[in-house]
């Protein structure tokens, strides 16, 4: 019984904190993507991360956000436990031609990013005026 109590000590350190080996693992960040006439627009959940550790890029039609959540604990404490294990999200996407990704647009509030990216002038609906005569 007590070698099984040391292997349960053993396995329980493992998964407190200790390093495991998963330092690239990120979280995929839930998104909901709205469209209308003028653009698209993104909202990210990734609470805890601050636009500190917050890393957004548009490279041609690719968009990627990345975030790190930054838990600070108090002086003199260390965490014994964590249901969280990886405090990095990541997530890409590949957007059409018919956005314009020089003028995106971020915002961070309470842990939600909220992205906003226009159609090309091009490809927005425009109204054609009819003539009579």
């Amino acid at each position: 019984m007590a070698a099984e109590g040391r292997d349960m000590a053993k396995r329980e350190s493992t998964a407190v904190g200790a390093p495991t080996g998963r330092e690239d693992f990120f979280l995929t960040p839930p998104v909901d993507i709205f469209e209308d006439a003028e653009g698209i627009t993104v909202h990210a959940e990734m609470p805890g991360v601050s636009k500190d550790h917050l890393n957004i890029r548009a490279d041609r039609n690719n968009l990627t956000i990345e975030g790190e959540a930054v838990i600070d604990l108090p002086a003199g404490t260390e965490a014994l436990y964590a249901d969280l294990q990886a405090t990095k999200y990541r997530r890409s996407f590949l957007l059409s031609g018919e956005m314009e990704t020089d003028r995106i647009e971020a915002n961070l509030k309470d842990g939600v990013l909220m992205l906003r990216i226009p159609k090309r002038a091009e490809y927005k609906p425009r109204k054609i005026e009819v003539r009579t005569g």
